[in-house]
């Protein structure tokens, strides 16, 4: 029985590369997504379709013991998670059936350009901020319905799309992201059912099971630094990766650029 176990080296940088995309999703709100499925392809060599729907079936265990790490350091709001929540399932859930006849990925690299933009804005702002003030952000559930649509049928955005756009509305950087992490699990889970539905459970492998080892790992560590940086180096952080992962989409989708 233990010689039909996979060894530790094949499923090692599976976990490794769980372990460092949790670090920046759980300390930033973002970018899980695109770290995972840009190593799993670059540099481990798994095809675009397996990474695709393994990190799906992922984030229901990453996300889930974020969720419940950030709830612990109370990075948590919870009126804004229940105006996040139902109107992100409902677009994720759409999403995914949408995919199945619609390729809505063509409209990605142009929402990718809006977030550069969103990046930019807020790496200014971060720059220009000298005393913190922060307020309930109102644009609310438009904002998660389109998020949950493009996370699901745009390969990723929930995180980009929410996260970035509450912190423009003035949200604080570490209720927001805890808040937009904790909301994404019952998000994905919506997500990851309706695809069960239709593809089965064929994306569960091996690499799926390192990147849970190391993203479930990870989490708790995401949610502290969260709690512990302080507001203007978490923005400045925030609009860095999001305009170096926005950029590095719209290369993908248009590579003459």
């Amino acid at each position: 029985m233990l010689d039909s176990l996979p060894a530790f080296a094949d499923i090692a940088p599976f976990i490794a590369i769980g372990f460092a995309a949790q670090i920046v999703d759980g300390a930033l709100g973002m970018a899980f997504g695109v770290i995972t499925q840009t190593l799993l392809v670059s540099v481990v060599g798994v095809a675009p379709a397996a990474a695709s729907a393994s990190v799906h079936l992922v984030e229901l265990f990453t996300t889930g013991t974020s969720g419940l790490s950030h709830i612990w350091h109370r990075n948590v709001t919870w009126g804004l998670f229940w105006r996040l929540v139902p109107a992100g399932i409902v677009g994720g859930v759409t999403g995914a059936y949408v995919l199945s006849s619609i390729d809505a990925s063509v409209a990605k690299p142009f929402v990718m350009l809006y977030l550069t933009g969103i990046g930019i804005y807020l790496f200014i702002r971060a720059l220009r901020m000298r005393k913190p003030s922060f307020e309930d952000p109102r644009f609310t559930a438009p904002l998660a319905l389109a998020g949950g649509f493009l996370d699901a049928a745009g390969g990723g955005g929930w995180g980009p799309v929410v996260t970035s756009n509450l912190l423009v509305q003035g949200g604080e950087p570490a209720k927001t992201i805890g808040t937009v992490n904790t909301a994404e699990f019952l998000l994905t889970a919506s997500i990851s059912t309706a695809f069960i539905a239709t593809i089965g459970l064929s994306a569960f492998t091996m690499a799926t099971v390192g990147l849970i080892i190391g993203g479930v790992v990870a989490a708790p560590f995401g949610a502290l630094f969260a709690k512990r940086i302080k507001p203007r180096t978490l923005l400045v952080a925030v609009s860095i990766v999001l305009i170096a992962t926005s950029l590095f989409s719209v290369w993908k989708a248009w590579p003459i650029f």
